[in-house]
């Protein structure tokens, strides 16, 4: 299923792993919002946490079809993500995302595991309004 990716942290354009595994293998980039999440503060980066009524502010990535398989191999890496492991810091599913134009796609989003997401809401730091900037 070569769908968008939705991104939120350190992958965003002018974070530091944006170029870094993104440049050269994106087709468009835009902003976009998904819903049913917050964000929560990490070391450097943040989580998205699933959360009724919450919404993640971030941009929707379309790969170059001739770089996704490589792209979504770069991506789970950085993200430590193994299909079913319960290890996991991230999971990667798909979820809703509205564009700017308001249109409304279907792309990956890695959220925080069950296990992360339980301590972040029990003493993680909220990030108000759903925006997270490194601010390097």
């Amino acid at each position: 299923m070569e769908l968008p990716f939705f991104v939120y942290g350190t992958l965003r354009p002018g974070e530091h792993n944006h170029d870094l595994f993104l440049r050269g293998r994106t087709e468009s980039e835009e902003p976009g919002r998904m819903r049913g999440a917050v964000l929560y503060d990490g070391p450097g980066y943040p989580y998205a946490v699933e959360e009724p009524g919450g919404v993640v502010c971030g941009e929707v990535v379309t790969a170059l079809p001739e770089a996704y398989g490589e792209l979504l191999a770069a991506l789970d890496r950085l993200e430590e993500y193994v299909v079913g492991d319960p290890r996991n810091l991230y999971e990667r599913v798909v979820r809703d995302v509205t564009r700017a134009d308001g249109s409304v796609v279907r792309a990956w989003v890695y959220v925080a595991a069950p296990g992360v997401a339980a301590r972040l809401r029990r003493r993680g730091k909220l990030i108000e309004g759903g925006e997270w900037r490194s601010g390097g």
